[in-house]
C-alpha cells in the first residue's frame, strides 16, 4: 500500500471513530484495517493508537500525524476537484446530517429527485437534532437551526425561516387549560429538548412588555423535536413546533394552537458546510438543489399548509 492509501485509511479510521466502521467505508475487514495501520506504526516508528479491547484513541503523535494527514487528503480532493470541476458530473459520496423532524418531512421525500439528476452520487444521510462537528465527523453538509449553529469557522447558508408555534392536544387543554399569558407557561408542563438547550429559551414580544425570553420546562425531555411532537400529540404537555411539522394536526384538531398571538420567527433553517477554497462540486450540488427547493418561499406557504392572516386572527380572537 503506498504512502497516500495509507494517509486515507489512517483518516479515514480516525474520522469513522473505530477500524470496523472505516473498514465498512473502504470495503475491507476489521483486520486487514488493523494490519495496515500496524504496518503504518511500524514504518513510522511510533503509536498511533492507543488500543483496548473496546475502543482505539489517539495518542498525543497520532493526534499531530491526523492534523496533517486530513489537510493533505484534503489538499488531494480539492486539486482532482478543482481539475474535474469543469467536464465532470458530482460523483462520490454526499454525507449529510439534518435535523430529525425536517430532514424526515421536507428534505428526504425530495432526496429522489436530487439522485435522479445527479445519478453518479451516493447519499449518507443522518438525521440527529445534537450538534454535530462537521470537520471531526466527516460530515460534507449539515441542515440545522440558528440555535445549533456555533462554529464560526463553517460557512452558513440560510436556507428557510423556521417559524414556531406553541400548541397542545384538546385532552391536555381540558385537564390544565390554557395559558394567557408567556408568564403562565411557567406554572405548566412545556416539553422540553436536551440536545439544545437554546431550544427551550422561548421568545416572546408585544407592544406593551417588549421582547423577552422564558426558559421552559416541564416532566419530559427528549432528544428529538419528532419525539416532542408526538407526546404533544398524546396530551403530554405543550411544545414549541415548526408550523410546518404542527399544522396538519392543528387543522384535524388533534393539536390546539396556545398563545398563537406570540408566533416565533426569529429561528431559520441553515446550510453549513466547511469552509474550503474549492467548493466540491457534490456539495455545491446539494446546497444549489436546496436553496431552488425552499427558497424564496418554501414549499409549506406555496401548498397552503399555514394558516392565512384572516385564520390566525379568527383563532386568536377565540382564545
Amino acid at each position: 500500500m503506498d504512502r497516500a492509501a495509507e494517509m486515507h485509511m489512517f483518516v479515514r479510521a480516525v474520522d469513522r471513530g473505530s477500524f470496523s466502521s472505516a473498514a465498512r467505508d473502504l470495503d475491507l475487514t476489521p483486520s486487514a484495517v488493523s494490519k495496515q495501520i500496524r504496518r503504518l506504526e511500524d514504518r513510522l516508528g511510533v503509536r498511533l493508537f492507543n488500543r483496548t479491547t473496546r475502543r482505539v484513541s489517539l495518542t498525543e503523535v497520532g493526534h499531530a500525524y491526523y492534523e496533517r494527514c486530513a489537510r493533505i487528503i484534503q489538499e488531494i480532493e480539492e486539486a482532482e476537484e478543482a481539475v474535474t470541476a469543469l467536464n465532470e458530473n458530482p460523483r462520490g459520496t454526499l454525507r449529510v446530517a439534518a435535523t430529525v423532524a425536517f430532514g424526515r418531512v421536507e428534505v428526504l421525500p425530495r432526496i429522489q429527485d436530487f439522485l435522479e439528476r445527479y445519478p453518479e452520487l451516493n447519499i449518507e444521510f443522518e438525521l440527529t437534532d445534537r450538534q454535530v462537528d462537521l470537520i471531526e465527523e466527516g460530515i460534507d453538509v449539515a441542515i440545522q437551526w440558528r440555535e445549533q449553529m456555533d462554529d464560526p469557522s463553517l460557512i452558513a447558508r440560510r436556507l428557510c425561516v423556521n417559524r414556531r408555534i406553541i400548541c397542545a392536544s384538546p385532552h391536555y387543554i381540558e385537564q390544565h387549560g390554557a395559558p394567557a399569558t408567556p408568564e403562565e407557561l411557567l406554572s405548566h408542563n412545556c416539553l422540553t429538548l436536551y440536545e439544545v438547550s437554546q431550544f427551550n429559551d422561548w421568545a416572546f414580544e408585544d407592544p406593551v412588555q417588549g421582547y423577552r425570553t422564558l426558559h421552559v420546562g416541564g416532566n419530559f425531555r427528549a432528544n428529538t423535536a419528532d419525539a416532542l411532537y408526538e407526546a404533544a400529540l398524546a396530551g403530554v404537555g405543550l411544545a414549541r413546533l415548526s408550523t410546518w411539522l404542527v399544522m396538519p394536526a392543528i387543522r384535524r384538531g388533534d393539536l390546539v394552537p396556545v398563545l398563537p398571538q406570540y408566533p416565533h420567527e426569529r429561528s431559520a433553517y441553515f446550510l453549513l458546510y466547511p469552509h474550503r477554497r474549492h467548493l466540491s462540486r457534490k456539495v455545491r450540488a446539494f446546497v444549489d438543489f436546496l436553496v431552488e427547493v425552499f427558497t424564496p418561499v418554501p414549499p409549506w406557504e406555496r401548498e397552503g399548509i399555514e394558516f392565512t392572516e384572516a385564520e390566525w386572527r379568527e383563532r386568536i380572537e377565540r382564545g
